[in-house]
């Protein structure tokens, strides 16, 4: 299985999420600031590494920025959620996924398992594709109408897919309630807003890990949906 460092300054969350990693078969490596996450990364290979954002020495934020000059390792970074703004820093200077605290240990284990799936099977191969639509894990193939998430296939109604890719070829616009209808539907939204919701609402639960918390499938409040850029 994988090798993986987990760096925090509590210790007993580094055991924790030691104990959930290690009944999956992983071998886990610790550190508690960013300096000596950085040291373990220099002297062993590792495969992932989960990292909180508040600590000493060196905080996860700037030792991801110094791990990403160097090192294309999946890392999954830890915010308190009052951190929005860390997590969203994180994010932009190369993690892959965050957690917020506090978090589920399963919920944590499902997003190791899908960025390390991601890593292993996906590549970088399918972003250089034709009409293949890329962000963060989640993959959509319009030639072959597949779409993927971590690497596992999604199965999406005609009209799910369609809002989706919509959604994905235009990462980072927000399309608001009647956009969309009248871009599937092809004719004039009519209280639309409930009808959109619930295909929204039915992808979500597709494609997140977390449907409540989405990563993916964003509301803009007021404003409409779109697919985050990742």
């Amino acid at each position: 299985m994988a090798e993986i460092l987990v760096c925090d300054d509590d210790k007993a969350i580094v055991e924790a999420i030691e104990i959930y990693l290690s009944q999956e078969g992983h071998h886990i490596l610790k550190a508690y600031d960013g300096e000596e996450a950085l040291r373990t990364l220099r002297e062993n290979p590792v495969d992932l590494l989960i990292i909180d954002v508040m600590m000493p020495k060196l905080d996860g934020i700037r030792a991801t920025l110094k791990i990403r000059e160097e090192n294309p390792l999946p890392i999954i970074i830890l915010s308190a959620k009052s951190e929005d703004a860390d997590k969203i820093l994180g994010l932009n200077v190369g993690a892959d996924d965050y957690v917020t605290k506090p978090f589920n240990p399963l919920e944590l284990v499902a997003r190791v398992r899908s960025q390390l799936r991601r890593y292993t099977q996906l590549g970088a191969v399918s972003q250089k594709k034709e009409n293949v639509y890329v962000t963060g894990g989640l993959t959509v193939d319009d030639d072959r109408k597949e779409v993927c998430v971590d690497g596992e296939p999604v199965k999406l109604t005609p009209i799910e897919y369609r809002i989706l890719l919509l959604l994905v070829k235009n990462q980072g616009r927000v399309f608001s309630t009647n956009q969309i209808y009248e871009n599937i539907w092809n004719e004039e939204a009519i209280a639309a807003d409930n009808t959109v919701a619930v295909h929204i609402r039915h992808i979500r639960e597709k494609i997140e890990i977390n449907p409540k918390e989405p990563r993916y499938l964003k509301v803009v409040w007021g404003l409409g949906y779109k697919v985050e850029k990742l």
